[in-house]
């Protein structure tokens, strides 16, 4: 089943959108020389990770360091560039994959650190690496509600755990290249964190318009994670998620939005062929589509947010800028901000 949702936004803007690094550099050569016996079995020539995804790089933190610990530091620095009163958030949203148990939730830590008001609801949305805009999705409604006046959005991703269990894995004699190719994805994540505050556009704030969003959850089954191990049909949802964002494009389209001609294109970091594809597909100029995947890997629903940063002090009053995401599920949204 396939459906789609509009939403517009009239009164909320983007009053800063911070990214935290991960400290510990991991290369894909590190990688391929954990692998060379595996590789070699399997006929695979080391360079596979930079050579398939463009992916040189990824970040880990130090072992020991929490997934809320993470977006906590790119929470702090979010309220500090927007020079929000912490007391004076209403809504906490932690967007965060990653998680080391089921409850209570990520955000629940996340609050005690940031030292949030008692009043300030604060919950986790999860959607894979869809979660972030969904949770600009929500606190947006809150806002234009008149609910409240500012929300913070958070995530924090690490990698370290996952990449590391993955290459004990597929280090075994009797490790096949189906394997390798089936937990491949997990090798191209990365660490980092993010965080957005959200309330009504003022002079140094961004108006956040809204924008359409999309399911084709026939694909639910094609990527499918968690702590230990991400099993994916790399090939299939690479095809699924470029038809899901081409019929959202089209859908957007038809409800009058103008997409083709925007100043900057936000994607989610994927790989090389993911974005060359994506927009070759929509049409999009690779000029405009800012890149974080080569150095930073699939830092997953932190992506969209860690890149925008990047980019932030490159843009000027008045540019567009779109966001897309596709998660596993699959899932797509994409949104409109005017700086």
């Amino acid at each position: 089943m396939t459906e789609n949702s509009v939403m517009t936004h009239r009164n909320v803007g983007v009053l800063s959108v911070e990214a935290v690094d991960a400290p510990e550099v991991v290369t894909s050569a590190w990688i391929d020389e954990q692998l060379a016996d595996t590789y070699e079995r399997t006929g695979l020539k080391p360079g596979t990770l930079s050579d398939l995804a463009g992916i040189e790089e990824r970040r880990w933190w130090p072992d020991g360091f929490t997934f809320d610990q993470a977006a906590a530091l790119a929470g702090q620095a979010a309220l500090d560039a927007a020079g929000i009163d912490p007391q004076r958030v209403g809504m906490l949203i932690s967007t965060s994959v990653c998680k080391h148990h089921l409850e209570p939730s990520v955000a629940c830590a996340v609050h005690h650190q940031l030292q949030l008001g008692p009043s300030c609801l604060n919950f986790d949305v999860g959607n894979a690496c869809l979660g972030f805009i969904n949770g600009m999705q929500i606190a947006a409604a809150a806002i234009d509600a008149g609910s409240i006046d500012y929300a913070l959005i958070v995530d924090g991703e690490g990698s370290r755990h996952t990449q590391l269990t993955t290459i004990e894995r597929l280090q075994a004699p009797s490790t096949t290249l189906t394997e390798v190719f089936d937990q491949f994805a997990s090798l191209t994540l990365g660490s980092g964190a993010a965080a957005m505050v959200m309330g009504p556009p003022r002079e140094a704030g961004h108006a956040f318009l809204g924008g359409v969003t999309r399911a084709a959850t026939q694909h639910h089954d094609l990527c499918v994670g968690d702590l230990d191990r991400m099993r994916t049909d790399t090939a299939a949802l690479l095809v699924g998620g470029l038809d899901l964002a081409r019929d959202t494009l089209d859908e957007a389209m038809a409800e009058g939005w103008k997409w083709l001609d925007c100043d900057r294109y936000v994607m989610h970091q994927v790989s090389s062929v993911h974005t060359s594809k994506l927009c070759e597909l929509l049409g999009i100029d690779p000029a405009k589509a800012p890149l974080t995947y080569p150095e930073f890997g699939n830092i997953g629903p932190a992506a969209v947010p860690y890149t925008l940063s990047t980019v932030a002090d490159e843009l000027r009053p008045g540019d567009r800028v779109l966001l897309m995401g596709i998660g596993s599920g699959l899932n797509c949204s994409v949104v409109e901000l005017v700086w």
